[in-house]
């Protein structure tokens, strides 16, 4: 019985592990995938004579959201090399929730941003540019999509890094 309570102990621990493992790799993945696809958007329209190009850096929020997002995957990446058993885990629950912070509040600003390009604002006197420059305002759409699911792995991380750092100190049996 005993052995067999070992057994299962460390297949736990290892589901865990490749859960855990399984779950940065995506992360990584889509950080980087918000990354790539923000800093290759650009567009170049005309009307008349007036030419208009479209690009991620025009905008401030769309360069915070880039940078914030190449932060979190060189985070990202690192913490896979991390080994298990060092005491630097429980440091790196701060450094997930650091990271979620940080990408709520690039997708938030960016996305402010994409909302008056695609829609524009009356009030305010600014035209709506997506009609001119559509396939720039896709890839706007596609780096912010792939950014929230960065931003829904990484909360999944945070509980996960919760669970594993906490947890193991509530459910000690005396």
């Amino acid at each position: 019985k005993l052995k067999s309570t070992l057994i299962e102990r460390s297949m736990v621990k290892l589901t865990k592990r490749i859960g855990g493992l399984v779950l940065r790799l995506a992360a990584f993945g889509a950080a980087l995938a918000a990354v790539v696809v923000m800093v290759t958007s650009h567009e170049r329209a005309s009307f008349f004579a007036v030419s208009l190009e479209a690009k991620y850096t025009d905008m401030a929020s769309f360069k915070y959201f880039v940078i914030a997002n190449a932060v979190v995957t060189v985070y990202s990446f690192l913490v896979l090399f991390l080994p298990k058993e060092s005491l630097l885990w429980k440091f790196v629950v701060v450094l997930d929730l650091v990271m979620t912070m940080l990408l709520t509040s690039s997708l938030s600003a960016a996305l402010a941003v994409a909302q008056v390009g695609k829609k524009g604002n009356a009030n305010a006197g600014w035209l709506p540019i997506c009609g001119q420059v559509p396939k720039f305002c896709d890839q706007i759409t596609g780096a912010l999509i792939a950014g929230f699911v960065a931003l829904v792995l990484y909360v999944f991380l945070l509980l996960y890094s919760l669970h594993s750092v906490v947890d193991p100190f509530l459910l000690q049996k005396s």
